[in-house]
């Protein structure tokens, strides 16, 4: 299967170094198009994949088309490829926030039955330890799924979810490690305030968060439990814990998932 990129950001750059590291496609199989020339040429050159002179010619070369530019510019990228695609049939894969399957699809004109997949990656794919979300529209058969699904387990964790639900994805793992990138600053500036250097705080602090989420991925128990467990009976962690809940913080988790939400349902509007 060749593999074609309109747009080279980062991560569309994570996607890339993940499926070269972890063999899933060879380089001489991707192929790139980016308006930059010099980041291109840059590009192809570090990855050994292949650079494509327009969008048209990638769309020409390629079995699956990912769409990995901004979604502002979805409306003049997809009129000036349409035809392309509807000659040649690759699948398409969109990673852009807020853009319906049936939205692509309007944007494609396809009545020719155009197989379309939906993909929602984080940016801890960064690292190779991202959460993807996936769905696809009626036309797209259980072999291009599952070639997708092992696409992005090059990048971290996959799930296939139906496209009602992508807001909650989006808002759980799209948006949330702004929310953990917070917590954890929030962290190390309340140990600064008591004498202890930003640089060591972020450091421990991220560590534990990090061993954190590892424990409720590989324990059997619940993260209510997990919080149990560190906490004793008449303890500093209660405090803690009561302290938090004093200030909403489970509320204003949710408040904050819940904007997401409706932001996201928004954009799709």
């Amino acid at each position: 299967m060749k593999v074609g990129f309109i747009g080279i950001g980062n991560m569309a750059s994570a996607i890339i170094e993940g499926m070269i590291q972890n063999g899933h496609t060879s380089p001489q199989d991707i192929y790139v198009h980016n308006t930059t020339k010099e980041k291109l040429s840059l590009f192809t050159s570090e990855t050994g994949t292949q650079a494509c002179s327009s969008n048209k010619e990638l769309v020409g070369k390629v079995d699956v088309l990912v769409l990995a530019a901004k979604p502002n510019v979805f409306p003049t990228i997809l009129a000036e490829i349409k035809d392309e695609i509807a000659i040649h049939q690759p699948l398409v894969v969109s990673i852009a926030a807020g853009t319906s399957l049936h939205k692509l699809s309007d944007l494609l004109k396809s009545g020719n039955e155009t197989a379309i997949i939906r993909v929602m990656p984080n940016l801890n794919s960064q690292i190779g330890e991202g959460m993807t979300a996936i769905c696809g529209n009626s036309y797209t058969t259980s072999q291009q799924k599952e070639f997708i699904l092992t696409m992005f387990k090059a990048i971290g964790e996959v799930v296939e979810l139906p496209e009602k639900d992508f807001s909650t994805f989006t808002a759980i793992a799209g948006s949330s490690p702004a929310f953990v990138f917070l917590f954890i600053d929030s962290l190390a500036r309340a140990a600064v305030r008591n004498g202890m250097s930003k640089e060591v705080a972020t450091r421990i602090a991220a560590q534990a968060v990090l061993g954190s989420g590892k424990l409720v991925l590989e324990s059997k128990e619940t993260p209510w439990n997990l919080i149990d467990q560190v906490s004793s009976p008449g303890g500093t962690t209660v405090e803690g814990i009561l302290a938090l809940e004093d200030a909403g913080f489970s509320s204003s988790v949710t408040k904050a998932v819940q904007a997401v939400i409706d932001k996201d349902q928004e954009m799709m509007r």
